[in-house]
Order: C-alpha cells, then sequence, then structure tokens
C-alpha cells in the first residue's frame, strides 16, 4: 500500500515552516518526494489571511498585535482570517491527488473526515457544518474545533488544518475567525475537561486518522528527508 509520511517539526515559526511545505510541495510536484507527506507542527502565536480575507476582520490593529507577540501573514491558501499558536496541532498535508482523487472539494470533504475521525479517540462526535469549511462539535450553540485552507498547483496540495488541542482561545477574539461573525472556537481540552490531553499525545491519533480516511499506510519519518529541512 502507498504511504504518507508523517513528519513533526515540533514547534516552529510560521514564516519557516511555510517555506519548508511549498519547498516539499515543489519537489512533489517534479516526483523528487515520491510519497504523500503529512507535515505536523505547533507554531508560535500568528494569524494568517487566505485569498478570501478582508483586513477588516483583523479587529485590533497591527502594533497591538505585535505587542501579544502575535506575527501576521498574508498567503496563498483558500479562507479567510485564522490563527496558530501553541496548543494547536496544525497539519500540512503535501498530497498528489493525482493518487488519489483530483477534486478539490472531495479533499477538503476528506481532511474534514480524518479529523472528526481523529476526534472519536476521545468520546467527541464531531460534524460538518453546511456551508462552512471546518469541523465542529455540540449540536446546541455549535463551537468550531478545527479549520481548514488549502492551496494546490497540479494537483499537488499545501496548507492544511488547524487542529485546536490546548489553544489559549484568547486570541481568536483579535479576529473574526475564518470570516464567520459570532462563531465560538473550541479546543479539545475545553470539550474534554481532561488535563492530560497534549498535542504530542494528539500527533498520532491524528496521523493514523489521515492513514484510515485516505487508505495509506502511515509511518513516521525524520524532517531530514525534506527540501530545506532544519535537520539538513
Amino acid at each position: 500500500m502507498a504511504r504518507i509520511l508523517a513528519i513533526d517539526l515540533g514547534l516552529m515559526p510560521y514564516a519557516e515552516a511555510l517555506e519548508i511545505q511549498r519547498a516539499a510541495a515543489k519537489a512533489r510536484i517534479a516526483n523528487e518526494l515520491g510519497e504523500d507527506v503529512l507535515l505536523l507542527v505547533e507554531h508560535p502565536p500568528v494569524v494568517t489571511l487566505g485569498r478570501a480575507a478582508q483586513s477588516a476582520r483583523v479587529v485590533v490593529p497591527r502594533d497591538l498585535l505585535a505587542s501579544r507577540g502575535v506575527e501576521v501573514f498574508d498567503v496563498e491558501r483558500g479562507g479567510d482570517v485564522t490563527f496558530h499558536g501553541p496548543g494547536q496541532l496544525v497539519g500540512y498535508p503535501i498530497f498528489d491527488l493525482r493518487t488519489h482523487k483530483q477534486d478539490l472539494h472531495w479533499y477538503l470533504r476528506q481532511l474534514e473526515e480524518a479529523l472528526i475521525v481523529a476526534l472519536q479517540a476521545y468520546g467527541i462526535t464531531a460534524w460538518r457544518n453546511a456551508g462552512y469549511t471546518g469541523v465542529w462539535v455540540a449540536s446546541e450553540r455549535p463551537r468550531k474545533i478545527a479549520s481548514i485552507g488549502v492551496h494546490a498547483r497540479d494537483w499537488v496540495t499545501w496548507h492544511g488544518f488547524a487542529f485546536n488541542v490546548t489553544t489559549d482561545l484568547t486570541f481568536f477574539d483579535l479576529i473574526v475567525p475564518c470570516g464567520i461573525q459570532n462563531v465560538e472556537m473550541t479546543s479539545l481540552a475545553r470539550e474534554t475537561g481532561r488535563e492530560d490531553v497534549s498535542v504530542v499525545r494528539a500527533l498520532p491519533d491524528v496521523a493514523n486518522a489521515f492513514g484510515s480516511t485516505f487508505s495509506r499506510d502511515v509511518e513516521w519519518e525524520d524532517p531530514a528527508i525534506l527540501p530545506l529541512s532544519p535537520a539538513r
């Protein structure tokens, strides 16, 4: 069976991870990287604006963001504005959809499904919210636990998902998350009430869920296999 190579990048500045995933996507397009890769990472606080983002959806001045140690990036992914920070598991699948299905809508639903499957390990029933991309929990007062925004060229994907594990949710007050007014963000820690959840513990659950959802074996690899790897 074809594989997904899961790579834990640890805590890494957003700019560095962005260059790594762009280089990995370029290598995958050129078939210099012969298998799909799932990059898993945490970032220091950062706000990113996708192609659909409006600057007004960052609701505080950028100097205030800077005072809280929050960087800001405009990026090529789809979607609106979102936040990344410690306690959030961010995943960047570098997948060649020519080996899966050449359909970006299908791919977005697959990303949602993988996170829905991962949440089952914690006894959480998660679901899609019609009209929105991402993963939600609770039927009354729905809360968003994961955001998704992707980019693709020549059917190779990059960017991906942000799964709130122990994220400080007050950071989302600085933006209109995903451009959805009055959305309530949540985290795995909040929904379970457990103190033992962490990004490190969530890593294998999410990676294995990607394997089952995309019908691939998952193997953990060293970052040294990547172009621009920090381990090189």
